[in-house]
């Protein structure tokens, strides 16, 4: 077993951790956190399977970083949302969820 395909393997289990949190949560931060938990799989995997020849392959390198960038951005966007909503409605769980 190659150190990219441990890699790529310890992404996916990441990633059904996240996704699993985000189904299964009923809090709005925690699905946050587990979305960025999700997206950090989906980074891990895409670094661990981007390599040609035992080399690493600079362009999935480039497009994981920009995706690091976007998802500082989203995460932030998400916490002002999840804040407003906690001040409108004065719940940390969304409407269906109680």
């Amino acid at each position: 077993m190659t150190t990219g395909l441990l890699f790529a393997l310890a992404g996916a289990a990441l990633f059904a951790m996240g996704a699993a949190g985000v189904v299964l949560l009923a809090q709005i931060l925690r699905r946050i956190l587990a979305f960025n938990v999700m997206g950090s799989g989906a980074f891990l995997a895409l670094v661990g399977l981007a390599q040609r020849d035992g080399a690493a392959d600079p362009v999935p390198q480039a497009m994981v970083l920009t995706g690091i960038v976007v998802a500082v951005a989203a995460t932030a966007l998400a916490l002002a949302l999840a804040r407003r909503y906690r001040a409108l409605t004065g719940r940390d769980a969304l409407a269906g969820d109680d």
